[in-house]
């Protein structure tokens, strides 16, 4: 999707559902990912946050000009740790205007797990 970048790729997450006001990113549990505990490195949800939730106010029609988000300000609740082996992120444009646009969210698992939540603010940049 056109959603990827190079820090996508060294992560290893995919925007793998990505509508108007809707974002989906998963991501393989693995131990590259883990802290010295060897349970998954908090940061790793805020990434996910992070992105599903830009990207839920970012989406355009095929042809159009991309848009881009720029976070102002990202909170994460976390909650529990996987009990599976695939993140499920999904983002969800929750309102704002012109400039700067509200997001929500949530970290499962494949079993349904809860792992963390997230809100944040973004502001629109027309370019790169």
């Amino acid at each position: 999707m056109s959603a990827e970048s190079p820090f996508a790729e060294l992560i290893g997450y995919d925007c793998t559902e990505w509508r108007e006001g809707y974002a989906k990113v998963t991501l393989p549990v693995s131990d590259d990912l883990t802290n010295r505990h060897g349970t998954p490195h908090g940061g790793v949800y805020g990434v996910l946050l992070d992105t599903a939730l830009g990207l839920s106010g970012c989406w355009v029609a095929d042809g159009d000009a991309p848009v881009f988000g720029m976070t102002l300000s990202l909170n994460v609740q976390f909650l529990s740790r996987p009990k599976g082996g695939l993140f499920i992120t999904e983002g969800f444009k929750t309102g704002g205007g012109k400039s700067t646009y509200f997001a929500e969210g949530h970290v499962k698992d494949e079993t349904g797990e809860l792992i963390a939540k997230g809100t944040g603010v973004f502001r629109y940049r027309r370019s790169k």
